[in-house]
């Protein structure tokens, strides 16, 4: 009854500076507030996805993943124990663990030490620490990521005609053997 009264007439300093955990418990938590407390979506060691895997939030991979990876709009991280054999496409990719196929990301891709990394990195940053094993090409040209993105969203549309679908791979193939040509060759 006294302990009422102090608080009521701000005699009790220490409640002012307590945590207020009940009332943000209230609150729901929505898919930004969650990426933003550094909480995300956990695929856990014992599962294994064979297909796509697609979303609009954050997401740790800690198991085994064959197929691809769209999270355009979210971070990725493949923790130590992750194995991805699928081509990935995020806002940024950070590897730990395992990953055999191309990794794309408008924002950065990290490679941490002990990280193992076979196949191609586009984004506009790269990191890649000394210890990690990399076995691919690296571009950091935005409008390479850019079209690699442009390129992941068609795949799952019906409607892109298939002149577009193979103009773009054509256009790769020659490129690619113009920087394979011995310079004598005209």
């Amino acid at each position: 009854m006294f302990e009422r009264g102090k608080k009521e007439d701000g005699m009790d300093d220490a409640s002012d500076f307590r945590p207020a955990a009940p009332q943000r418990s209230q609150a729901p938590v929505s898919p930004k507030t969650a990426t933003q407390s550094g909480e995300c979506a956990v695929i856990g060691r014992s599962i294994q996805i064979n297909g796509d895997v697609r979303g609009d939030e954050d997401l740790r991979i800690e198991g085994d993943i064959s197929g691809t990876v769209q999270l355009k709009n979210s971070n990725l991280t493949i923790g130590k124990e992750g194995k991805v054999r699928a081509d990935v496409y995020a806002r940024s990719i950070t590897v730990y663990g395992t990953t055999e196929g191309d990794l794309y990301a408008t924002e950065r891709i990290n490679v941490h030490i002990n990280a193992q990394v076979r196949g191609n990195i586009t984004a506009p940053k790269v990191g890649i620490e000394e210890g990690a094993r990399f076995k691919g090409s690296i571009e950091m040209d935005q409008d390479a990521v850019d079209k690699a993105l442009g390129k992941a969203s068609m795949q799952g549309m019906n409607h892109q005609s298939d002149k577009e679908s193979k103009v773009a791979p054509a256009k790769v193939v020659k490129e690619a053997t113009s920087l394979n040509r011995p310079s004598g060759a005209g």
